[in-house]
């Protein structure tokens, strides 16, 4: 029977395709925030250097995670970097870090056309929902996001970063962690992404079926060595395949009565 349905969240239910700023351009304001609070607690003269030796520890981050999947935290880097450019520890607190840092729904992006439909019909059938993502945000900066998107009512119980986990998918404890919050088993759940590595053979790895997003206009993240269990365009295909796979009792209960029907 299925119970759950767990997505990835950026390329999956959040359209980033119209995003051309650039991550560094889009981050130096939310860099500024924070240089402004470090301000107040110690002398810093220079936010270049601050940003400088911010971006290289996050790219260090990143190649370290790419092996080990240990998942690289915002808030660590962000009290690591001040404390290199000179603010003693002791001032430094990673949760007013966070706040001040003030992520948001990031302006050029938007959630698919077809994902709140999908997203109330799954909520109708009483399905738990979750999301998985490998952001190295704290969920509780994503979530202001999704609650900007309109999506934040749809997750109550599991909105997983890779940040929050300490590791990034396809590493099985971050899946692991989604099955423990929704109370439900790898059999009984199905995880929809847009990456056929991290999401397709993380989810198949867990135990879960898999459902590869391919959005039309750009070719998917895949591999020749994954194979998704199936593989859509739209997630209103989602819907179909779930009932393909797990037929609801309804749907089996009326169609014993149309078969008792036929041979009376």
């Amino acid at each position: 029977m299925l119970k759950a349905v767990l997505f990835d969240l950026d390329d999956t239910l959040i359209d980033w395709s119209k995003f051309t700023v650039g991550w560094d351009g889009m981050e130096a304001r939310h860099l500024q925030n924070v240089f402004d609070y470090l301000v107040s607690l110690h002398p810093l003269s220079d936010i270049k250097v601050f940003n400088t030796e911010y971006a290289r520890r996050v790219q260090d981050a990143w190649a370290e995670a790419r092996s080990s999947l240990r998942a690289p935290h915002l808030g660590r880097l962000l009290v690591d970097t001040a404390v290199s450019v000179g603010v003693p520890i002791h001032l430094v607190d990673m949760q007013r870090c966070l706040e001040f840092y003030a992520w948001r729904a990031v302006q050029e992006t938007s959630v698919f056309p077809d994902a709140i439909d999908v997203l109330k019909q799954l909520q109708a059938r009483g399905l738990k929902m979750g999301i998985i993502t490998n952001s190295f945000h704290p969920a509780a900066l994503r979530d202001v996001e999704l609650d900007e998107h309109g999506l934040l009512e749809f997750f109550p119980d599991c909105r997983i970063t890779a940040a929050d986990a300490g590791y990034l998918k396809p590493h099985p404890e971050i899946f692991e962690l989604a099955l423990r919050k929704l109370d439900v088993t790898a059999d009984e759940t199905v995880f929809v992404g847009d990456n056929a590595v991290a999401d397709i053979a993380g989810a198949q790895g867990a135990g879960m079926r898999a459902i590869l997003r391919r959005k039309v206009d750009r070719l998917p993240v895949t591999s020749g060595l994954v194979i998704p269990d199936a593989t859509i365009t739209s997630l209103l295909e989602l819907l179909p395949i779930l009932d393909e796979w797990f037929p609801r009792q309804d749907d089996h209960g009326d169609t014993n009565s149309a078969s008792q029907e036929a041979h009376i």
